[in-house]
């Protein structure tokens, strides 16, 4: 009987890694191609799954898209959070994150990267629960950069700039151009903060 208890927790501890996995490398991939992107057969092969497995995981494709969008924003919200925490005062860690937000690394690594600029043009076409997420995370940084910049529209501004600069410099690809428009955010972002001075 023991054995057939722990044969059923090793089981469930089996699904319950695998589900992380389908999730994690879901999330990877729908920030490099979009919430369309990849299919749930690539996604499980990827996964070293099959494709008949699926269903044991989720009901639809559409809730594997909402949990991997759920994941891609909480990561960047750790990641963010990590980034800055040794930052001696606000400046230090608004200086961190700009550098870090607006950088080649960044642009050339979606998969990684910021999930607000991978999801921005499919949360309007996305069902509720990502739209939510995606809001959310919005907010999350909103009031991040509030507290460096100290002011919610500055704040607002300083969002919208780095955000449309690594989504356009992605658009052109590495080059002078990019790097260019990634630079003349950064700039921007740092005379927002001399302002609060």
């Amino acid at each position: 009987m023991s054995s057939i208890i722990h044969g059923m927790g090793h089981s469930r501890e089996d699904k319950a890694r695998s589900h992380e996995r389908i999730v994690e490398i879901a999330a990877a991939r729908l920030r490099e191609s979009g919430t369309a992107g990849p299919g749930v057969a690539e996604l499980m092969k990827e996964a070293g799954l099959t494709h008949g497995g699926f269903y044991k995981h989720f009901g639809s494709r559409d809730d594997l898209v909402a949990e991997a969008v759920e994941r891609a924003l909480r990561d960047n919200e750790a990641y963010v959070t990590t980034l800055t925490a040794d930052a001696a005062d606000p400046r230090d860690a608004l200086e961190t994150f700009v550098d870090w937000y607006a950088s080649p690394e960044h642009r050339d690594s979606p998969a990684a990267g910021c999930a607000v600029v991978a999801f921005g043009a499919d949360a309007p076409r996305a069902d509720r629960r990502v739209r939510t997420a995606y809001t959310g995370q919005v907010e999350r940084y909103l009031t991040h950069l509030e507290t460096l910049l100290g002011d919610r529209e500055r704040a607002a501004a300083a969002l919208s700039t780095l955000v449309g600069a690594v989504l356009v410099a992605r658009g052109i690809g590495p080059g002078a151009l990019s790097d260019e428009i990634l630079a003349a955010a950064r700039a921007s972002v740092r005379t927002m903060a001399e302002a609060r001075r």
